[in-house]
């Protein structure tokens, strides 16, 4: 139960600690926000409760796969803004593009023998 505490603290911190960052300086603030911060935790979190190598490569493998179709809405997101679209409506066309660009994703890996959605 303590372990499991510290994740939280720890992880938690982290994700404070980089929006406080971003809040100050734009850039930086990206820097730390696209550093993969979760997938690095989460691999640091399997290795210590001893879940091993295949575990382990299964994730970074993965979410290699479930980065890719995430990417257009970080370019998507400035222009609507930018538009004089509400955050809220940007934020939820962000979504949808991600979502479209998942299942475009899932298609093409489907193709190399990846299975991405169950």
């Amino acid at each position: 139960m303590k372990f499991l505490i510290l994740k939280y603290v720890v992880t938690a911190f982290i994700i404070v600690l980089v929006s406080e960052v971003a809040k100050r300086t734009d850039r930086l603030g990206a820097l730390l926000a696209s550093l993969p911060f979760v997938t690095i935790m989460v691999m640091i979190w399997l290795y210590i409760e001893g879940q091993g190598d295949e575990k382990i490569s299964n994730h970074a493998f993965y979410t290699f796969w479930y980065v890719i179709p995430t990417l257009p809405m970080f370019l998507a997101m400035p222009v609507l803004l930018k538009n004089g679209i509400s955050f809220w409506w940007s934020l939820t066309i962000c979504v949808a593009i991600t979502i479209i660009c998942f299942v475009i994703t899932s298609l093409i890996a489907s193709k190399f023998g990846v299975t991405l959605i169950p």
